[in-house]
């Protein structure tokens, strides 16, 4: 059979995650530091899995409502409320997702047809581009840049908008490169956008993770709730990656018709995930403190070493990656990181698995317990001198 005429042209047009190609080499190498992973070192809160055992005992294993269990909807209502002021009726303005990466593919489907333009801010997550090409959109890129601290600056959105601007992505706090937008960086935006009929998308998955910032949601902006769907999780604050649950919250109108395409397509969310999740709401604020005290003080470690090394890098604001840029090599990002990998077993991602405005940097996670990362350091301290050594 010639499998080539009957797989769909979009599948094959998409390309791989250009962050899978490391992972592929690294898992057939022996002892590799890896610091690609953005999944955190700390494991799920106890009150977290004793809940989950809890309802494993009580036999709650069937399928919940599609959009979630309204116990856990509640909660997240009020949890979102306290974070920023902003309410969402459990009832209807809510849909328990399977990770936030559901949730960002729902709002695209019930939004964007062949030919609307969704504007997406780059360097950032993997995921957004492919999944609006796979709709027929068209991803309109803009590039942000190291000396605006990788923020979305209001002129630059201006000058990508069209007539056929349907949504813009808002990745903040930022993966790859950690920027985050505070108010002040979230008015000119909303004032640009305010009377249009332009939907903004939020992925907040690391408004827990942040800084020398309290995050900011451009939902508690004036006339912003109505034209925004807000997506979030527990992966990374509650360092539950593989419990698989996000959420996304929006107007009404707009998740009726999400809520349709996850009923066909995944139907509800896991049950024990969702239960557990409730707990997580409601009794987790210290753990995941403790966990950014910790990822505050990596940071700063791996930042400070990055410069001394040579390598300049951003202090992030928010989630658990750092960006040095490594143009200084004379190696292109991908040069770099399999370089890295083949002679140090260390393992890093090329700025260019999230954009090309990525070229010349590399992502680093630091998502690893301090020993793993001094040792990468070290490693990396000698491929530089090696490199310096050939010049």
């Amino acid at each position: 059979m010639d499998y080539s005429k009957i797989i769909s042209k979009k599948a094959e047009a998409l390309k791989p995650s250009g962050i899978r190609k490391y992972f592929d080499i690294a898992a057939k190498l022996d002892n590799v530091i890896s610091l690609g992973v953005g999944e955190p070192d700390f494991r799920t809160p106890w009150a977290v899995r004793r809940e989950a055992i809890r309802t494993l005992e009580r036999g709650k294993t069937v399928y919940t409502a599609n959009p979630g269990l309204m116990s856990l909807r509640k909660e997240i209502s009020e949890y979102i409320n306290k974070k920023t002021g902003v309410s969402y009726d459990p009832d209807g303005e809510i849909i328990v997702t399977v990770g936030g990466s559901e949730a960002i593919d729902l709002t695209v489907r019930a939004l964007i047809e062949p030919g609307d333009e969704v504007i997406i801010p780059e360097p950032s997550f993997v995921c957004y581009k492919p999944i609006v090409e796979l709709t027929g959109g068209i991803p309109v890129i803009i590039e942000t840049k190291e000396e605006d601290c990788f923020k979305l600056r209001a002129d630059s959105l201006k000058e990508k908008i069209t007539d056929r601007t349907k949504l813009v992505i808002l990745p903040f706090p930022n993966n790859p490169t950690g920027a985050v937008m505070t108010r002040e960086d979230l008015e000119p935006i909303a004032e640009l956008l305010r009377g249009t009929d332009i939907m903004i998308l939020t992925d907040e998955i690391y408004s827990e993770l942040t800084y020398d910032h309290k995050h900011c949601s451009i939902i508690s902006l004036d006339g912003m709730k109505e034209r925004t769907v807000y997506v979030n999780g527990f992966s990374k604050a509650f360092a539950m990656t593989g419990w698989r649950l996000g959420y996304m919250c929006g107007p009404r109108e707009i998740l009726r018709h999400a809520l349709k395409i996850h009923q066909f397509g995944i139907m509800s969310s896991p049950t024990v995930s969702q239960y557990a999740a409730i707990e997580a709401l409601r009794s987790c604020d210290e753990d995941v403190q403790n966990m950014v005290d910790e990822y505050d003080s990596r940071r700063r470690y791996l930042v400070d070493a990055f410069n001394r090394l040579g390598l300049s890098c951003f202090m992030p604001q928010g989630a658990f990656y750092v960006f040095p840029c490594i143009r200084s090599t004379g190696l292109t990002s991908d040069e770099f990181c399999e370089r890295l990998l083949y002679s140090k077993r260390v393992a890093v991602i090329p700025g260019t698995a999230f954009g090309e405005s990525g070229e010349g940097y590399v992502r680093v996670s630091y998502a690893y317990s301090r020993k793993h990362l001094k040792e990468a350091v070290e490693k990396i301290a000698e491929f530089l001198k090696e490199l310096e050594n050939d010049n």
